[in-house]
């Protein structure tokens, strides 16, 4: 189903989209029963009021757990949650999928702790999220990292391809595993086929963190996902731009993939909570159904249309400069990172915000960055055209200011202990301005995007002081 849906996003008007996370808890509301069991507050009856009245009665009385209502279970997957994730499975194009509750963290954490073991060598790209640096923390696996290519003007992580990898592998022959991060947050596409290639050349597995490209698999318009190019794991923020509720990702394993499933399942059983949320569980299924359904597929149409709208607009517009892919690397078309001369991106999501009540998804020191969700009208677009049309014909610089944080350091670390060394040992706290010289014992990572300023192990310089404004002290390594 999921090589029809990208070939042919036109499904049969008649065809039904199952969704038996959603059936399930739909027939456990249709039938009360008298509760005497978790959760406490029985169906909202105990709730807050004015938080009951917020969200609503029937949210409530759905907010059950996987032990009740024949809801079936998570670990292991029983009833309708297992069905559910079949079906995700084969919508996605996997061999097996697996719900998360605690985002694509979660998926993370799990392949590091069942694949890689203490000592061994991960290929990992230098601006990975911080779960995955908590995963080899876990494990005590090392890293060797691969810094993408630059993209200078932007202060931005651009792609890294199959060259870089080869390299690596030929300097660390007994590295176990490569781990990709594609897109990156802006939406720089890195060509995931040729390091497939070199991964298989090597006999190495690939895993791609793939968080921010939930929607690929499901229009011809976008990037292929990493599924269909021969990575072994993925993992999907379906909460960031696939519908489903804010903390619920999925993990794939891939169908030719030799990954030991079963391992990566009893890591996840100790991740999870055994009080899995069914509301969260439901979300994942429902927005699986969602794009798989003709509604779905309408949406997901015209987000892309919005996007390259939008793009158009912004391409009229002097002073604004938007990423594209032309500077020889590919992007995500929803996702629109731009920058206007003479606003920090702090100061222009300031105005944004103040002056014409829109929200962008995150600002760097560059830049703004804008997603073109599913769930956005063409008149959104159009409205925020306009209002970057007035900024940048406004004269702002009887009230800009200099921003002095930084966004992302490009640096390549200076590793003087493991991972895992670093953060156990024994350490200390002390001013900023004082740590220069010194080995850090902590991730300091912002959210978002959650990529690392600084990683356990890696040496303190005055390089990384212009990202360190929110913090007055570090960690180090006593």
């Amino acid at each position: 189903m999921a090589k029809n849906i990208k070939q042919d996003n036109k499904l049969n008007e008649t065809t039904k989209i199952k969704a038996p996370i959603v059936d399930a808890l739909k027939t456990a509301y249709e039938k009360p029963t008298y509760q005497f069991h978790i959760p406490g507050h029985t169906k909202g009856k105990a709730i807050f009021k004015d938080f009951r009245k917020l969200i609503g009665e029937k949210a409530l009385n759905i907010d059950t757990t996987d032990e009740f209502d024949n809801l079936g279970t998570l670990h292991p997957a029983t009833g309708p949650i297992k069905e559910a994730q079949e079906l995700a499975a084969e919508a996605f194009g996997a061999k097996k999928t697996f719900f998360l509750l605690n985002g694509s963290t979660a998926g993370n954490l799990a392949l590091a702790m069942s694949l890689t073991k203490k000592g061994q060598k991960v290929i990992v790209n230098r601006n990975c999220h911080r779960s995955i640096l908590t995963g080899l923390i876990i494990s005590g696996a090392e890293p060797i990292w691969v810094c993408p290519n630059r993209i200078e003007d932007w202060s931005v992580w651009g792609n890294i391809d199959g060259g870089k990898i080869e390299e690596l592998l030929k300097q660390n022959p007994d590295t176990s595993m490569v781990w990709i991060t594609n897109p990156t947050y802006e939406g720089v596409v890195s060509d995931i086929k040729s390091i497939s290639n070199v991964c298989k050349k090597y006999s190495v597995p690939l895993l791609v963190d793939e968080a921010h490209g939930c929607l690929w698999n499901f229009n011809k318009h976008l990037p292929e996902t990493a599924l269909k190019l021969g990575a072994d794991a993925v993992v999907h923020s379906l909460h960031k731009t696939g519908g489903s509720m804010s903390q619920s990702s999925m993990l794939h394993i891939a169908k030719d993939s030799c990954l030991d499933v079963s391992a990566v399942e009893k890591a996840l059983k100790l991740l999870h909570t055994t009080s899995p949320s069914l509301m969260l569980l439901a979300s994942l299924d429902a927005a699986r159904a969602n794009l798989q359904s003709n509604n779905g597929q309408k949406l997901l149409d015209r987000a892309i249309k919005n996007a390259k709208y939008l793009r158009t607009r912004l391409d009229s517009i002097p002073n604004l400069h938007q990423l594209k892919g032309d500077f020889g690397y590919k992007t995500d078309v929803t996702k629109v990172f731009i920058k206007i001369d003479g606003l920090s991106g702090k100061r222009l999501e300031s105005i944004l915000e103040i002056d014409f009540g829109i929200e962008v998804e995150s600002a760097s020191d560059i830049g703004v960055l804008i997603l073109c969700n599913i769930g956005n009208k063409r008149s959104d677009f159009k409205y925020l055209a306009d209002c970057l049309e007035k900024i940048a014909s406004t004269n702002y610089q009887d009230i800009y200011y200099l921003e002095k944080r930084k966004h992302m350091p490009m640096l390549e670390p200076q590793i003087k202990m493991s991972l895992r060394d670093a953060f156990y040992a024994e350490k200390e706290t002390i001013r900023k301005e004082e740590a220069i010289g010194r080995i850090s014992a902590e991730v300091v990572a912002e959210c978002p995007p959650g990529i690392s300023i600084l990683l356990p192990g890696e040496l303190i310089t005055e390089q990384h002081l212009p990202y360190l404004n929110d913090y007055e002290t570090l960690d180090v390594v006593r």
